[in-house]
């Protein structure tokens, strides 16, 4: 930059360095930061998404205080549970929008104080009505720290690393929904249900905090920040027009991704997938305790801890992934970058290892958890299904979603994300609204039979995606990518 004749002129340079990265070794992108800067804002990051579902699925344990605090019915006092989970699943309307003008960090920073706001109003409500609407719009604030969270950790992270990072963040979301309920058993045991709302309150506190620290990865509201640092032109804001911008958002994050999903049979079957593993989740959230409790007596404190087994099975759920990350995938991406040119796409359909291997072990792992649930079997037994129920869950979700990402590329892996996540919430909210009946009804042998010959049916889907992904690449409508 120079002034002559009191003109302030640019140079050709300095315009680049506030267009785009200044080459791959730019200290403002987030991938360049320092290892403990980036591994203490991803686990920020990442507690703060934990938050999210962990207020989802603690209002169970709540769910007989309800009943007889407003004296409703069982059905009506699930509810908030379900709304909660619609919520998740609109939230993504609310979140990215604001992310892509404002930045990730602003976002995590506006939307958790009114998530937590609601949550407050959930807890003193006094009509089911108000608890309801309350956990509604909870649900939906708390749904860009889910939804936002991985795009963070994908701005931090480099692409041949991302099935080590993004499997381990896979598992964090599901293990907030399981920890829910365990925890919310001991509180409501002893405070009362309205305490597993304030709980949550104590949590968002705690992991609110460290996001302060944290920096914005954003690159365009990077690049738009050293563009005002340097005075110089930088990428253009959006157009923050009402109409402009309305319509926009509506077209990228409401019309798209329902378009994606109709449409694109990759989308359609991940999110069919995904959906029904995450339903699946809250089934047994709902569920377990009546099972417990009527095949072997157990008291509330053995209902709290027999959620262990599904903890245990979402905590361990990443080592199988990096495994088979470090023995598969890496070798054949480094043999395939040896022998291609560099922009060539390397086939997504490498991330489905572990999904088509799990895809198999899930429905067997169900019909043990079916068929040893009775009195002369010990409990341990069924747990320990449950347990590899989740491991295989949490593999084939983090497979299915990577091999999807990886597709779809930066342009439109966003959209497929946010069908991915609106599809999820949406049938994981149905779920628990017929759990009961469903074990009630036809005992959990054949109850939970039921739901392993669903996820039979579609253990092929990651085998298809393997043998037919590159056929379905080619008559996608939206563009692949790196």
């Amino acid at each position: 930059m120079s002034k002559e004749g009191g003109r302030v002129e640019t140079s050709p340079g300095c315009i680049q360095q506030a267009q785009d990265w200044n080459g791959p070794d730019d200290l403002d992108n987030p991938r360049n930061f320092s290892l403990a800067r980036r591994t203490l804002s991803t686990v920020a990051i990442m507690l703060l998404a934990f938050v999210s579902t962990f207020a989802a699925s603690i209002y169970s344990a709540g769910i007989n205080g309800v009943t007889k605090d407003f004296n409703v019915s069982e059905e009506l006092a699930i509810l908030p549970l379900s709304l909660f989970s619609v919520g998740l699943a609109l939230g993504p309307l609310i979140g990215a929008p604001l992310c892509e003008t404002l930045g990730r960090k602003v976002v995590f920073l506006t939307t958790t104080p009114i998530f937590a706001f609601f949550t407050l109003g959930a807890g003193f409500s006094q009509h089911i009505v108000p608890l309801t609407v309350c956990r509604f719009f909870a649900g939906l604030f708390a749904a860009p720290a889910v939804g936002n969270a991985s795009a963070t950790i994908i701005d931090y992270t480099a692409g041949r690393y991302r099935a080590i990072t993004m499997g381990i963040y896979y598992s964090v979301p599901t293990l907030g929904a399981v920890c829910g309920p365990l925890v919310g058993g001991f509180v409501a045991n002893a405070k009362g249900w309205r305490w597993t709302q304030w709980t949550i309150i104590f949590f968002i506190i705690a992991f609110y905090i460290p996001v302060f620290f944290t920096k914005e990865t954003y690159k365009k509201t990077i690049l738009q920040r050293r563009a005002k640092r340097l005075n110089i032109p930088g990428p253009p804001h959006d157009d923050l027009a009402p109409l402009p911008f309305v319509l926009h958002f509506v077209r990228t994050q409401l019309i798209r991704p329902l378009h994606m999903l109709l449409t694109e049979p990759i989308v359609t079957l991940v999110c069919l997938y995904s959906g029904f593993l995450f339903g699946l989740l809250y089934l047994f959230i709902v569920a377990s305790p009546w099972v417990f409790t009527h095949y072997y007596n157990f008291s509330p404190t053995g209902i709290n801890l027999s959620f262990l087994g599904l903890m245990l099975g979402v905590a361990i759920a990443p080592v199988p992934q990096m495994a088979i990350d470090h023995y598969i995938y890496q070798p054949r991406l480094g043999g395939f970058l040896a022998t291609h040119e560099p922009d060539e796409q390397f086939p997504s359909e490498n991330r489905l290892f572990g999904a088509m291997l799990a895809a198999f072990v899930q429905p067997a792992a169900l019909l043990g958890f079916a068929w040893t649930v009775r009195p002369e079997i010990h409990w341990i037994v069924p747990i320990l299904f449950q347990c590899l129920t989740m491991v295989a869950s949490v593999v084939i979700y983090s497979s299915v979603n990577l091999f999807m990402m990886d597709t779809y590329g930066a342009l439109y892996g966003a959209s497929a994300a946010g069908a991915s996540m609106m599809s999820r919430y949406i049938i994981s909210a149905a779920f628990p609204l017929f759990a009961l009946q469903l074990y009630r009804g036809l005992g959990v042998g054949w109850g939970t039979s039921l739901l392993a010959f669903c996820t039979l049916a579609m253990a092929p889907i990651p085998l298809l995606f393997y043998r037919c992904g590159e056929r379905l690449r080619g008559r996608t409508k939206y563009e692949t990518s790196n």
